[in-house]
């Protein structure tokens, strides 16, 4: 692994970040996060269309960059510093890779290149809460999650018509204001019992979406209703493959948000220490207390390793199903699925760094006005969706067989 960055990489997160303070302010993303659409559509155009964020990881065959997840984590990892509210984790990093792993030859040159040019935004609806278990991020991701046969969840029914959807799913990332839906549903009752994906326009007749009162109000989420919705099957008729095109896409995805949560965390951490360096007590900057001092440098070790695991964590995602790299390599997914504990770290170091940053900014630090809690919001609000990071470090243990193996040492 080299470590270092390529200037193409360099200049990426520098334009953004550039980008970012002049654009989404504290001020700006609070009004952008309380839109109807939930964002603010004037800078996704801007981050679409000059910079090609949407498809920054999707070759040039299907109209994108030709970058990989390590590229868009580092995207993230801008955009996570200012909690920057954006259909970019829901398109591309969630629905994008999808349709681009299942999809017919079709679908992939109907639908790839308009999102990669920001003229169709998507979203994965999983129902219920089990998004990370679908993505195979804090549980074996056997189907189950989608209704398996019972009353709930999504249910699929093919007649001469085609496919119809009829259920609901209560969490989707930026499900109202999606122009395309991913929708994870139950079908073929118990005697073939499989979870496929289906495209849904979200402007279909039988789609209702009702926008949600979120703990986060920067990551948007909607309750979207299917009505004997009409879909197209996406991809193939087969569960098995399905499974594994979640996992793979939970993987990259995870390496994405642990990268954005680390953005946040750094950008807490600087915040917490440039108002340290001007508060003063007791005639001296709050700075110059040694406690101070020790908690701030817990905070930044705490940011570096999530930092350096979050690289990784790209890295190997890059590794297993980046672009000119074939993702049949069993060595490569020996190794490559590392995204979940990587989104463990840098969940706990933004969570600490947002914690310590509302204690260490006192009375302001609570109030409505400061944007200190928005941050901390957002690690209890990706911890909910995504985690809890008890359930992904448990996961990522099972999924290395670490305690079967200390079982059969002890058994011995």
């Amino acid at each position: 692994m080299d470590a270092a960055f390529t200037a193409e990489q360099d200049e990426i997160r520098r334009t953004l970040r550039e980008l970012m303070a002049k654009r989404a302010g504290p001020d700006e993303v609070k009004a952008a996060a309380r839109t109807p659409a939930g964002h603010d559509e004037e800078l996704w155009r801007t981050l679409a269309a000059r910079l090609g964020l949407p498809g920054l990881a999707l070759d040039e065959e299907h109209g994108g960059v030709g970058c990989t997840a390590t590229e868009l984590a580092l995207a993230c990892e801008e955009t996570g510093r200012v909690l920057l509210p954006s259909p970019l984790l829901a398109t591309a990093a969630l629905a994008l890779p999808l349709i681009r792993r299942l999809g017919t030859e079709e679908q992939r040159a109907a639908l790839l290149p308009r999102i990669a040019q920001g003229e169709l935004t998507a979203a994965l609806a999983v129902p219920g809460s089990a998004l990370a278990t679908a993505l195979g991020l804090a549980g074996a991701n056997q189907g189950d999650w989608a209704g398996g046969g019972r009353a709930g969840g999504v249910q699929a029914r093919c007649d001469e018509e085609g496919w119809r959807l009829y259920g609901q799913a209560e969490q989707v990332l930026d499900g109202h204001s999606a122009d395309l839906l991913l929708v994870a549903a139950h079908t073929g009752g118990f005697a073939r019992s499989r979870a496929l994906l289906f495209l849904v326009r979200a402007d279909s007749a039988g789609v209702v979406r009702v926008r949600q009162t979120t703990l986060d109000e920067t990551r948007p989420q909607a309750r979207v209703e299917l009505r004997d919705a009409e879909a197209e099957l996406l991809g193939p008729d087969d569960a098995g493959t399905v499974a594994e095109a979640l996992a793979a896409t939970g993987n990259a995805a995870a390496a994405v948000l642990a990268a954005e949560a680390v953005g946040a965390a750094d950008r807490a951490l600087e915040r917490t220490v440039e108002y340290a360096k001007q508060r003063e007590q007791f005639g001296r900057a709050i700075g110059s207390f040694q406690a101070v001092k020790h908690r701030l440098a817990d905070v930044y070790v705490a940011v570096q390793a999530a930092r350096s695991a979050a690289y990784y964590a790209a890295w190997a995602a890059a590794r297993e199903d980046g672009i000119g790299v074939s993702p049949a390599r069993a060595e490569s997914r020996a190794w490559g699925r590392v995204g979940g504990l990587a989104l463990a770290q840098a969940l706990d170091a933004l969570r600490t760094a947002a914690g310590e940053a509302i204690q260490l900014h006192g009375g302001i630090g609570f109030t409505w006005e400061h944007e200190a809690h928005l941050y901390f919001k957002r690690a209890a609000s990706d911890e909910l969706l995504f985690g809890p990071v008890h359930r992904l470090r448990a996961h990522a243990a099972d999924h290395a067989g670490l305690f079967l193996a200390e079982a059969e040492e002890v058994a011995v």
